[in-house]
């Protein structure tokens, strides 16, 4: 999907993600796009199956370069984890050491929180084939788990990034930075456009015979109105419907012209003669 203003890339304190003894370049690219895509730069490798670094994790990484670029690759994940106060280790069954289990949604809130202290917060994500370890798990404060298709539970390594980032970044409130820049953009329609705009769709649907039985018709246009207040339709978005309905009533106008000019013909009316 397109979409990118690399002029806006942003950065700063944010989880470490850590991908433990992956298998294939392209996992490590996808899950550093995944990474990009919210904000999240730091980047954490153990023991990658191919080595390191990786022309197929560029490539597949599809311009996240400034993640590629900072890749720490580490021997252990002890090695890893050394400097960050609090550990999260994702998972998708449950396992025989007992630590607090959350979901990404839950626990997002509590990164933000943490890293707003100033503390340094990571993330482990496991093998594509068989994930953590139990010893692994151990490293870790706290256990993440997806909720999904117990039929199916199974993420591979960007899928898995891409939920735990798109939450962080909810939490730690930019996900309404377009919005806010939509919102600016678009002038909201002022009252009296709006009120021009359902006497339009109205005498359209009166001429039509929509709005029938006139007893029903109060409750009709009530609905109406409802629907399009809700829209909170833009100056721009109540031309473009008067152009839409404008254009669906005209034919029917000219049609309706044109069978009373035919029945008048029939009827003896003059017509105009040819020289």
């Amino acid at each position: 999907m397109a979409g990118s203003d690399k002029k806006r890339i942003e950065t700063g304190a944010a989880p470490a993600i850590v991908l433990v003894e992956p298998q294939l370049g392209e996992n490590i690219g996808t899950a550093a796009r995944a990474m990009a895509n919210f904000a999240l730069s730091d980047l954490r490798i153990v023991n990658p199956r191919d080595g390191w670094p990786s022309e197929r994790a560029r490539a597949a990484a599809s311009g996240a370069d400034f993640v590629i670029d900072a890749v720490r690759v580490f021997d252990t994940v002890a090695e890893a984890v050394a400097d960050l106060n609090h550990v999260y280790a994702t998972t998708a069954r449950a396992r025989d050491v007992t630590k607090p289990v959350s979901i990404p949604a839950s626990a997002a809130p509590d990164m933000v929180a943490r890293i707003g202290a100033g503390q340094q917060v990571g993330v482990l994500f496991g093998r594509e084939r068989w994930g953590l370890n139990n010893e692994e798990v151990s490293l870790s404060d706290q256990l993440l788990t997806f909720p999904a298709n117990p039929g199916f539970a199974s993420f591979n390594l960007a899928q898995a990034v891409l939920l735990i980032g798109y939450e962080w970044f909810q939490a730690a409130g930019r996900g309404d930075v377009e919005a806010a820049d939509y919102r600016r953009v678009q002038t909201p329609a002022k009252r009296s456009d709006l009120f021009a705009l359902f006497e339009h769709l109205e005498g359209a649907l009166d001429e039509a015979g929509h709005l029938y039985p006139p007893e029903k018709r109060p409750a009709m246009v009530r609905n109406l109105r409802a629907m399009l207040q809700r829209a909170e339709l833009s100056e721009q978005e109540v031309r473009s419907l008067r152009g839409v309905i404008h254009a669906l009533v005209t034919p029917r106008e000219r049609g309706l012209g044109r069978k009373r000019r035919g029945a008048g013909a029939q009827a003896g009316e003059p017509g105009r003669e040819r020289g």
